[in-house]
C-alpha cells in the first residue's frame, strides 16, 4: 500500500515542483511573492499523519535545496520543511476542526509558511547567509504571508483532492 501511495505522489510533487521552478519563478510580485510548493507541501502535510508529513518534508526539502534560486546550504531548507511538516501534521492530526475546516488549514499554511521563512532566517544567520536589511526581511516575512494567504484557499481544494485520490483506499 504505501508503494503505490509513494508511485502516486512522486509525480505529483515532481509535476508541482517543476510548475513552481519553470512557471511561477518568473512572476515577480511585490513583497516577495509566494511558493506554490511550500503551499502544497504544507497542505499534504496537514492532511496527512505525522509520519507522511515528516516524508512529505524530507522531499519537500530536498527539492527546495536543490532549486536554482535557492540561498543557502544544501541540507537547509530540508531540515526545515521536516520541522515544520511533521510540527502542523502532529498539532492537527486526529482533530477534525483542524484538517476538515478549510479556514483551519489555510490558518496553518499561512503560521507554518511564516515559521519556515523565520527558521530559514534564523538557522541562516547562524550558518553565516547574509539575508539583508531588517526592513527588507519585514516587507517579505509580510508580503509572503499576504500572498499565501491569498493564494491558499484558491489551490487549497485541488491540493485536498490530490490528497484524497492518493490516500483514499476505499472501493468505489
Amino acid at each position: 500500500m504505501l508503494t503505490r501511495q509513494i508511485s502516486l505522489s512522486a509525480p505529483i510533487f515532481l509535476f508541482i515542483y517543476l510548475f513552481q521552478e519553470a512557471a511561477m519563478n518568473q512572476f515577480k510580485l511585490p513583497g516577495g511573492g509566494f511558493s506554490l510548493f511550500v503551499i502544497f507541501a504544507l497542505v499534504w502535510a496537514i492532511l496527512s499523519t505525522p509520519e507522511i508529513a515528516a516524508l512529505t518534508g524530507f522531499a519537500a526539502g530536498i527539492m527546495m535545496d536543490m532549486a536554482q534560486n535557492s540561498d543557502g546550504p544544501v541540507g537547509q531548507w530540508t531540515l526545515i520543511m521536516i520541522l515544520v511538516c511533521y510540527g502542523v501534521s502532529y498539532l492537527g492530526y486526529g482533530d477534525g476542526n483542524i484538517s476538515g475546516n478549510p479556514i483551519g488549514v489555510i490558518f496553518f499554511v499561512v503560521s507554518a509558511n511564516l515559521a519556515s521563512e523565520l527558521l530559514f532566517i534564523a538557522s541562516g544567520a547562524l550558518l553565516g547567509v547574509t539575508v539583508g536589511s531588517f526592513g527588507q526581511v519585514l516587507i517579505t516575512l509580510l508580503g509572503n504571508s499576504l500572498w499565501t494567504l491569498v493564494v491558499a484557499p484558491i489551490v487549497l481544494p485541488v491540493f485536498s483532492f490530490l490528497h484524497n485520490f492518493v490516500f483514499e483506499t476505499r472501493s468505489a
